[in-house]
């Protein structure tokens, strides 16, 4: 371990570190905020040995928390008997990964094939979507306002926010933008020229806005109607997120395309594009392809969470803590608090004014990691592991970072 350390240079202090990486790193992110050195649970330490309660989870990424022992385990026992063999080959915890992945995304209609491809990333799973959408014989998109899908090019293209698309176009695609929730715009989009419809059941990036009820069975209806894809993107709400192994599911609907990454490898590299029914048979060999998706370390890695997830009882305690940490947080009756939105352990605090960033900032001095997606919204994405004790630890201290936030002269309004 001390060998490793001293190729990673962990012993350097984060004044310097922040240093070299503007040397080096592309400025595609800007100036991180931290360098982080080390990671155990639900807590993370800094290159100067702070620790931080990992309220984000690399937005939404570390489902069971940092260095988890089941899921290191997996992958040490899985990379020391095999790591690679290309896809020219099959292997066990692939196949075993596929069938998982299956069983989720068809437990509405089990009656259903469904069939994976794997990828290493939300926005790979999201491209083999698009591809398969154009194998249907139709080029047009109908996509959500507010939506968010990645930052490869055919991502991008369904991704509604101006700021990331303009300097990027012409984007692939026949795409057309209605506003998130809205049923009949949806129906008058939605003809028979449309390949398909894709959406998220929380809208991540926008700020954390659940569809509404109904909304996804209204979209499953019109879809089947005109003979297009219902297309629905998991990558960060899927493997337990918001208290159901899928969020889509409770609406009582099947997907014919399902997007996932993120939980799925507690931070190993992994994603995956799962088709139903008559999708399922869109790709033939040669259709499409990848040198890393699906490799043996990334599947028992994802193995390794489904079994975490299912051992522990976590869908039923994400459920129980999201609703807590709402509760808890309108409980403080703070004026710069709206309401709490979202499900499980995806959740939006909604604030009355401008001042996200400046309480995301607040609140990592003060040792908690947050997000600000939106102005006025505070986004927490706790692992799923994450204790109701630890939760009211960050209640505890968000008036302080509220107050410390709040536009000058305007006091804790």
């Amino acid at each position: 371990m001390n060998q490793l350390a001293s190729i990673a240079d962990t012993t350097a202090g984060q004044a310097e570190l922040l240093g070299r990486y503007g040397d080096v790193m592309m400025n595609t992110f800007g100036a991180p905020k931290r360098v982080f050195v080390r990671g155990e649970g639900v807590h993370v330490w800094d290159a100067d040995g702070k620790r931080y309660l990992d309220l984000l989870s690399g937005i939404a990424v570390n489902a069971l928390g940092h260095a988890h022992p089941t899921v290191l385990a997996a992958i040490t026992s899985q990379l020391s008997t095999l790591g690679h063999v290309s896809n020219f080959f099959a292997t066990p915890s692939q196949i075993a990964l596929a069938e998982k992945l299956a069983a989720i995304a068809t437990v509405n209609s089990p009656e259903l094939p469904a069939k994976v491809f794997f990828t290493n990333s939300g926005t790979e799973a999201n491209e083999a979507a698009f591809k398969a959408t154009r194998l249907t014989g139709r080029r047009r998109i109908v996509a959500m306002e507010g939506s968010f899908h990645g930052r490869t090019m055919g991502a991008l293209a369904i991704t509604s926010s101006e700021k990331y698309r303009k300097p990027f176009e012409p984007l692939p695609g026949d795409v057309v933008f209605v506003p998130f929730g809205d049923v009949e715009a949806l129906r008058a989009a939605v003809d028979q020229t449309v390949a398909a419809v894709v959406l998220e059941p929380v809208q991540g990036e926008n700020g954390v806005i659940p569809a509404p009820d109904g909304y996804l069975a209204a979209a499953r209806e019109i879809t089947t109607q005109q003979g297009a894809l219902l297309w629905v993107d998991e990558v960060q709400t899927g493997m337990g997120r918001c208290g159901s192994w899928l969020a889509h599911t409770p609406s009582g609907i099947t997907a014919d395309l399902v997007t996932m990454a993120k939980g799925l490898g507690n931070g190993f590299p992994i994603g995956a594009c799962i088709a139903t029914g008559r999708a399922a048979e869109l790709f033939t060999p040669g259709s499409h392809g990848t040198t890393f998706g699906g490799n043996p370390v990334a599947a028992i890695a994802g193995l390794a969470v489904f079994g975490v997830i299912e051992r522990d009882g976590l869908l039923e305690h994400v459920t129980q803590a999201g609703e807590h940490l709402a509760e808890q947080v309108m409980a403080l009756g703070h004026p710069a608090i709206k309401q709490v939105r979202g499900r499980g352990l995806l959740r939006g605090i909604v604030l009355a004014d401008e001042r996200a960033a400046a309480t995301n900032e607040a609140l990592l001095e003060a040792g908690f990691i947050t997000n600000a997606p939106r102005s006025d919204v505070l986004r927490i994405a706790p692992p799923l592991i994450t204790s109701s004790e630890q939760l009211d630890s960050f209640v505890s201290a968000l008036p302080a970072a509220l107050d410390a936030a709040a536009p000058s002269g305007n006091g804790r309004g």
